[in-house]
């Protein structure tokens, strides 16, 4: 399987997150909205710059910028 970061992950593309790269306060941020490792995530869709990413994770839809997306390591399926 394919590694990248979530970044790069297309709407309708799913994935398992591998890694979580940030630390402090930014890492605490990303984990308290559920991105931790073996969490299953989907794209769902990119805003029209491409900047935010959203995400479904465990039933609920979520937005993350491109740059804390960045930090998140995935497994695609």
């Amino acid at each position: 399987m394919r590694q990248m970061n979530l970044r790069r992950l297309v709407p309708g593309q799913k994935a398992s997150i591998t890694k979580i790269s940030a630390q402090g306060e930014l890492g605490r941020r990303i984990r308290d909205m559920g991105l931790i490792p073996g969490a299953a995530v989907e794209v769902v869709g990119k805003a029209p710059l491409r900047d935010p990413v959203a995400l479904r994770i465990e039933g609920t839809t979520i937005a993350l910028r491109n740059s804390e997306a960045d930090y998140v390591s995935v497994e695609v399926k």
